[in-house]
């Protein structure tokens, strides 16, 4: 049983390894067959990707642009360990930017009160708009998939409401904006060069830090995985599913509150017309591509990040403008599929193994399963 023991957990390291290098291999192959369908050369792109991503400003953008990416995905993942998919990220970190904008334009406090304060508000507002969605699935049966489209709608249609010129919003130019948050309101950055990176890459470290721990340390992550295992296990050993669920909205859409406050106060320093949007559908690929795992979410909003800025060289390079995107979805495609091909391989190597082991011991021993049987 020993043998037994160790050869599973032997195959199962290598069957971790397995799977991401051949989601690689299948993603540089049809990323290079789609280069070649569309007449160009892959190896000259791949070569431009990588030169221009070796640049200093490049890896400054490139972990800028993933910092936000980054908190998307934990948010998203938080459902996903649920078997709740919460589509209304998008929704609830752009409904709490422009609420914690609109406060912070509106009051100065002192010193680090005042980050404080718009980072708990943004998080409230997240966590808020995201238990709406977890309060109609337990109370009436509401898809949150349905509840959470419908609440991005809202949400949109509320700031702009309200992001008008005389209300909350002041126009410059072509752009409406919240106040400008004052002195006080500006997070740390690190002094690289040419520029700097966002202090708040500190926050979604420690974000993901508490995501792992809080799920594989802790009861409460303990019977979130159950319930996302299996309802009904769960429920018969005393997990209430109902309370799990809402639970689960509001911790993700807390997170989702977060993914807008690096460029709030890191970059704009307000909310305008012009602040990003769709980061919340970005990370929902990102947390596939990191099959819900802090690391393996890490590096995946590096790699979205790393392909958003190498691809507007190749642009300008003369490739298509839709590469990018193309090859952004082939590696979420090849990397779901890899790990479900490799899952499935690893569970009919386990059963075989364990079949070849019990077939193994009845024929060394087969008087003891003569005396089991008359026992019975």
């Amino acid at each position: 049983m020993k043998t037994l023991t160790r050869s599973l957990t032997k195959d199962k390291v290598l069957l971790a390894l397995a799977a991401p290098l051949l989601a690689v291999a299948a993603a540089f192959v049809i990323s290079s067959l789609v280069f070649l369908a569309s007449g160009e050369n892959p190896l000259r792109a791949y070569w431009i990707m990588v030169d221009y991503g070796h640049y200093s400003d490049s890896q400054v953008w490139i972990i800028n642009k993933a910092v936000p990416y980054y908190l998307s995905a934990l948010a998203v993942a938080i459902g996903f360990r649920m078997n709740l998919f919460n589509i209304g990220v998008d929704g609830q970190y752009r409904l709490a930017a422009f609420a914690a904008a609109a406060v912070g334009g509106a009051i100065a406090l002192p010193g680090a009160l005042q980050i404080i304060l718009l980072i708990v508000i943004a998080m409230l507002v997240g966590a808020v708009w995201a238990g709406i969605a977890g309060v109609l699935k337990t109370s009436r049966g509401v898809s949150e998939v349905i509840t959470t489209i419908m609440l991005n709608a809202i949400a949109a249609s509320v700031i702009g409401y309200f992001l008008q010129d005389g209300r909350l919003a002041i126009k410059d130019g072509n752009l409406l904006h919240t106040k400008f948050l004052p002195e006080s309101s500006h997070f740390f950055s690190f002094p690289t060069d040419p520029k700097p990176v966002y202090g708040f890459v500190v926050i979604a470290a420690l974000a993901g830090f508490v995501y792992w721990f809080v799920l594989n340390r802790t009861r409460f992550g303990f019977d979130l995985r159950a319930v996302g295992t299996s309802e009904p296990a769960a429920e018969a050993s005393g997990v209430s599913v109902k309370r799990m669920v809402v639970i689960s909205m509001l911790l993700s859409g807390a997170a989702a509150g977060l993914v807008g406050m690096p460029t709030l106060l890191n970059e704009s320093f307000n909310y305008g017309t012009d602040f990003p949007a769709g980061i919340g559908f970005t990370g929902i690929a990102i947390a596939l591509l990191g099959r819900n795992h802090p690391v393996g979410m890490a590096c995946g909003a590096l790699l979205w990040a790393f392909l958003d800025r190498t691809g507007s060289r190749l642009e300008f390079e003369g490739y298509a403008q839709e590469i990018v995107g193309v090859i952004q979805g082939v590696i979420v495609l090849c990397v779901v599929i890899a790990y479900e091909i490799v899952r499935r391989y690893g569970l009919r190597a386990q059963q075989r193994k364990v079949g070849e082991e019990l077939a193994a011991q009845a024929r060394t021993n087969p008087g003891e399963n003569d005396k089991a049987e008359a026992t019975a």
